[in-house]
């Protein structure tokens, strides 16, 4: 996968690869046809986004590929963003399609630094399905909306032939107020900020696929599902200059430092060892051959903060209860700008790349 080898001649010193000159040998835009992977929020999504959609959009508030867009409307700045839901099952150990579907655009819109405010809500319903069953979905929706401090405010009802659906698919659209002063972008990523995780990592990847496939890991291993508002609002009340936030969802922690690395240009370095794993995740990883940095989250966050400001953000989300294992997993880095580099435990080194599609769909 290299085109610079960096091999040394004779009587020389071995020069250092040339990780820029990297390129991979079969494009992923010219896959012919849909595949799974499109939607799992790595490079085939990636992809998918860069050469069709964004080209066919146009506009400059897409190019940057945020969790959430930033908009100014009337001299109010606002965040605004959509995402669809299609986990299976429906009912998970520590949420439902129904807290996914709140949470998941809540914490979208909070990693633009916006109190969430209001969501539409679309369902699309296949025949067949059981009304009781849709009833059990909507009350959660509503439960996690009333819990997140959000109003569902409008939204719309489809119904598709039997066979043409998976009884129930979501989509929430929402939006939300960005205080004065906050400027929080995968762009403003620069060497030497610190990048803490808010948690331990994995655990909603692990929950889903283990009810799906029926796998038991001697413990049950619980969704980490839920709305980060508060949380980033304790963290911005320390400081206005939180440089980036993204939630780690599809694709997990690779994905999502992936793609900070690449909008800002800059190098990240994480620590392995500081990146917490809960045990019973590790364990389960383990067993199927899975690295929990690319296991899906759905109640976590990873932020780059100034180093001056790192300490006392770090000590207000340990204060409050989605953070308290909040940890500093690593840093930002002038070095291989684009790229993610992990200190292993053994004192190596290893590239954390971008995963090409997801290793369990349909987790959200």
């Amino acid at each position: 996968m290299s085109e610079t080898t960096g091999l040394a001649q004779p009587g020389t010193e071995p020069a250092a690869p040339d990780f820029s000159g990297w390129t991979c040998p079969a494009p992923l835009r010219d896959q012919p046809r849909v595949v799974m992977g499109h939607g799992g929020g790595g490079a085939l999504s990636s992809e998918l986004v860069q050469h069709i959609f964004a080209p066919a959009f146009g506009g400059e508030l897409l190019a940057g590929m945020p969790d959430s867009a930033a908009l100014t409307l009337g001299g109010t700045r606002l965040a605004f963003s959509t995402d669809s839901f299609v986990v299976r099952p429906l009912f998970f150990p520590g949420g439902s399609i129904g807290d996914l579907a709140v949470n998941g655009t809540v914490n979208d819109l909070a990693m633009s630094g916006a109190q969430a405010a209001y969501l539409s809500c679309g369902f699309i319903l296949e025949e067949g399905v059981e009304v009781p069953l849709v009833s059990r979905v909507a009350e959660a929706l509503g439960a996690a909306a009333r819990t997140a401090g959000v109003e569902v405010a409008t939204g719309d009802t489809k119904v598709v032939e039997a066979g043409r659906g998976d009884g129930v698919y979501l989509n929430t659209a929402g939006i939300g107020l960005i205080p004065e002063g906050v400027d929080i972008r995968p762009q403003r990523a620069v060497p030497g900020d610190v990048v803490i995780v808010s948690g331990a990592i994995g655990a909603h990847g692990v929950a889903v696929m283990s009810v799906r496939d029926g796998l038991e890991f001697g413990v049950e291993i619980e969704s980490d599902c839920a709305a980060l508002g508060g949380l980033v609002q304790a963290m911005l009340a320390v400081t206005p200059d939180v440089h980036v936030l993204r939630d780690p969802t599809r694709g997990g922690l690779a994905a999502a430092l992936n793609e900070i690395a690449v909008a800002a240009a800059v190098g990240v370095v994480v620590n392995e060892k500081a990146v917490p794993v809960p045990p019973p995740v590790a364990n389960a990883c383990a067993v199927l051959g899975l690295d929990p940095m690319y296991v899906a989250n759905e109640g976590k966050l990873v932020a780059f903060v100034p180093r001056e400001h790192a300490e006392a953000v770090l000590d207000s989300m340990r204060a409050h209860p989605l953070g308290a294992e909040a940890a500093v997993v690593g840093e930002c880095v002038e070095a291989h700008p684009g790229m993610v580099v992990a200190r292993t435990g053994l004192g190596g080194t290893r590239v954390v790349d971008l995963p090409l599609g997801e290793q369990l769909p349909r987790i959200c």
